[in-house]
């Protein structure tokens, strides 16, 4: 089934592409955009819709180069000319659409083998519309005989109004190299500012409570099991991307160079047959 979906409750309205990434192609409140949205009839591509899925990692493995219990495995460039692999392959492949009702629906993806990972597994991801909110998760599940690394996330676009402003509490923030992968850690307490002149790219961890992107329409509210949040925006964009995410951008490099367990970044190790999850959920309220 590689229709469109279409999911309401009350005043919200969120719209599915599950053959394009398993992506959200718009979410609406009484018509009014809170994520950047198109139509899903008219999507044409992964990155212009509204969110999409990130598995089995976040962000990006430098140089496509991903070491892993003594082998080196070379990952497809998936997003030319970016020079690093990106956002795993969750967000590249059709999804199967399993389950649909009104406002709930339940998708799969099963990956085999290939240049973009190089490790079996599989994953669900379900939405839940409700009368003033979305509530999304992932489980994916390792189908490898050997133990790999598994990361999840999403990354949603939200519209970027002219009086947007963003406030969250987090414990750390990781800068940023001209490479766009991380270089060191700061103390940071988070972020509490208007979204104009804000211009940033990168992870936080120590995320605490939830995120709250507040303007002249909308109180939206993010909340999420995942203890990394990874924001982008500059005065040039018309959205603020965050994204909530399980690990450090960069981590199972990272960790090689800090000589620290992927644990510490983050990463989770699935034994052949184990499973981890997710979940976000966005509340809107208007003004």
């Amino acid at each position: 089934m590689n229709q469109p979906l279409t999911l309401s409750c009350g005043a919200m309205r969120c719209e599915l592409v599950p053959a394009l990434g398993g992506a959200i192609a718009g979410l609406w409140h009484n018509d009014v955009p809170v994520l950047r949205s198109t139509p899903a009839v008219l999507l044409r591509s992964v990155r212009e819709s509204a969110s999409y899925p990130l598995v089995p990692f976040s962000n990006r493995i430098g140089h496509g180069q991903l070491h892993w219990a003594g082998i080196r495995y070379p990952l497809a460039h998936n997003f030319a000319p970016e020079p690093h692999a990106i956002h795993g392959v969750g967000w590249q492949r059709p999804w199967t659409v399993l389950q649909t009702q009104p406002d709930y629906a339940l998708l799969s993806l099963q990956h085999e083998p290939d240049v973009g990972w190089p490790f079996a597994f599989n994953c669900t991801q379900s939405f839940r519309l409700g009368p003033d909110s979305l509530t999304l998760s992932l489980q994916a599940t390792n189908r490898s005989g050997i133990a790999v690394p598994m990361g999840l996330g999403w990354h949603p676009y939200f519209v970027k109004r002219a009086s947007a402003h963003l406030r969250f509490a987090a414990s750390g923030r990781w800068e940023m190299g001209p490479d766009k992968l991380p270089t060191v850690r700061q103390p940071l307490a988070g972020l509490d500012t208007d979204c104009a002149t804000l211009d940033v790219d990168h992870c936080f961890d120590g995320w605490v409570d939830a995120l709250h992107l507040h303007d002249a329409v909308f109180e939206t509210t993010v909340r999420s099991s995942l203890p990394y949040l990874v924001v982008f925006t500059n005065p040039q964009r018309d959205f603020v991307a965050i994204e909530p995410v399980s690990h450090v951008n960069n981590a199972l490099q990272l960790a090689g160079r800090l000589l620290c367990p992927v644990q510490a970044l983050g990463v989770q190790t699935l034994q052949s047959g184990e499973s981890m999850g997710a979940h976000m959920v966005i509340v809107v309220a208007p003004v």
